[in-house]
């Protein structure tokens, strides 16, 4: 049903060719952004996944050394679905994530590698819309804008442009899932649908998550909510966040 009243302005993606996702954990790109992925995807737009943890701290009553690999496994699976063929596992410890520079200069690294145009990040709020946000979801999406700006500035990590022959770069956009969304990423079935097989990928984690709703059921109420709130059928709701 197209809602009479759009709050939200469709995203205009036209001139996004390369699209960054940085992430704290396995599994946070699949509350919806990983449909918005397959999107982008389908259209010919390249996709990388920077996730900080492999999330081995996740599951309550399984050792960290056994989960880590089981996650990092169920997100390679999550990325094939929604046509990501780039995924970067750093290893800073799951719980753990620091707010302090050497998480800025691991992805001001990557995005000097992979030069994007957009950069999808998570809320850094301390409410968010399932409750208090996780510290690494906040320390991460803090981390992520920091290293936006420290990533155009040339004399910002400076071995990574005198010794590692990379060169500075300026995002266009910053696209933050999570509450007090601005715009829209219009959504196909198609691409919805990838997006809840790309979390019913997390099959482990799931499992150990008895009270967790149905990925289906989830999933199609944010982009139906998304789409409601712009006027279409589906959408992710994000705020777009002009750069520079």
């Amino acid at each position: 049903m197209t809602a009479p009243h759009a709050p939200l302005e469709i995203f205009d993606d036209t001139g996004i060719h390369r699209v960054l996702c940085v992430v704290a954990h396995p599994d946070d790109m699949e509350y919806g952004g990983s449909a918005a992925v397959a999107e982008w995807t389908s259209r010919g737009v390249e996709v990388a996944y920077l996730l900080l943890t492999a999330g081995e701290a996740g599951i309550r009553d399984r050792a960290p050394e056994e989960v880590g690999p089981l996650r990092a496994e169920e997100q390679r699976d999550a990325c094939a679905i929604v046509g990501v063929d780039q995924l970067t596992i750093l290893d800073f410890p799951d719980g753990l994530v620091p707010a302090d520079i050497s998480v800025r200069e691991a992805i001001a690294r990557r995005i000097r590698e992979f030069r994007p145009d957009a950069v999808v990040a998570q809320t850094w709020e301390l409410e968010a819309r399932w409750g208090l946000n996780h510290v690494d979801h906040r320390h991460t999406g803090i981390a992520t804008v920091d290293a936006l700006r420290d990533a155009d500035n040339p004399w910002v990590f400076r071995e990574q442009t005198t010794e590692d022959g990379l060169e500075a770069w300026a995002t266009k956009w910053l696209l933050v899932t999570g509450p007090a969304g601005t715009h829209a990423v219009p959504l196909s079935e198609a691409s919805v649908k990838k997006g809840i097989a790309s979390l019913e990928a997390h099959k482990v984690y799931l499992a150990a998550l008895p009270d967790h709703m149905a990925p289906g059921e989830m999933i199609n109420q944010i982009t139906a909510d998304g789409g409601a709130a712009a006027g279409v059928e589906r959408a992710l709701p994000v705020r777009a966040i002009r750069m520079g």
